[in-house]
């Protein structure tokens, strides 16, 4: 669900699906699943290099194709403990961690929000993180830690959002998580605020099914290109917000308030190059 407040009203609700993977279990995955594998071609292919700093690290390559078949010796998870340690949070290497995010569908990807959950030994949780993307391929981390835990099952923090997402949004807005560790049911919320005023209202619910082969094939029916409907609905949306004359944000504007940002735009790398 996506309900847009001001200036002017807009509303919209798709239906869409989404992995929620155990990112120890990737390898297994791969080896039991014909439609899923890491790292290598398939119709639905995890790529570490497409995530958390390790885009900055592992390359890609124009296929999307990592040189790795297997696991890679910095993976997902490697680089998303050493980042949470950057943030004074260090979490022993065998912390559970879920991710709920797009896979590659025919090596195309399109992530506007990916989020870690990470669990203790018993399954406890102990901090969630939404990593953010923007259409520039620009990522953001935002960490929600212990102190973000309402005690049984739902992280929530309003942080400021410094971030390029939509050019009908400004930048000096804050962004308010609330993001319940999946389960059965899924329940994710992120808003746009403008001080105590909600600006923008998003939502992602669901429930959970098995991952097996005979349901990624039905779910392919279903919503075929996943990741290709997803960035073509932004741009239609993007379009559609235009023609109401909602105003427009360029992305080389206010590059001081676009911080924190992996995998930074032409824009930015230029902008630090003349304060260089």
């Amino acid at each position: 669900m996506h309900h847009r407040l001001t200036p002017k009203e807009h509303r919209f609700r798709y239906n869409i699906f989404q992995f929620c993977l155990d990112l120890d279990e990737l390898d297994t995955l791969s080896a039991r699943l014909r439609l899923f594998h890491r790292n290598r071609r398939a119709l639905y292919r995890f790529n570490d290099c497409d995530h958390i700093e390790a885009n900055g690290a592992m390359e890609c390559g124009s296929s999307g194709v990592m040189a790795e078949t297997a696991s890679p010796p910095h993976s997902v998870k490697s680089f998303l403990l050493t980042w949470l340690s950057s943030q004074g949070l260090p979490l022993p290497a065998e912390t559970r961690v879920l991710l709920l995010t797009h896979c590659r569908i025919f090596g195309y990807i399109f992530n506007p929000v990916s989020f870690y959950f990470c669990l203790d030994s018993q399954d406890r949780p102990l901090c969630a993180i939404a990593e953010v993307g923007n259409t520039f391929g620009e990522q953001k981390p935002f960490l929600l830690g212990p102190e973000h835990f309402d005690g049984e099952s739902r992280f929530h923090r309003i942080v400021p959002k410094h971030f390029y997402v939509s050019p009908f949004c400004a930048l000096d807005l804050a962004f308010d998580f609330k993001l319940r560790v999946p389960g059965e049911q899924l329940d994710i919320h992120i808003d746009d605020r403008e001080g105590d005023r909600p600006v923008l209202l998003t939502a992602l619910t669901g429930h959970r099914i098995p991952l097996t082969d005979a349901n990624l094939a039905r779910l392919t029916l279903k919503y075929p290109l996943i990741t290709l409907r997803v960035i073509t609905l932004i741009h239609w949306h993007a379009l559609k917000l235009w023609w109401k004359k909602v105003p427009w944000h360029p992305k080389a504007a206010n590059p001081q308030l676009q911080q924190g940002v992996f995998n930074p735009h032409e824009s930015l790398r230029n902008q630090a190059s003349r304060k260089a």
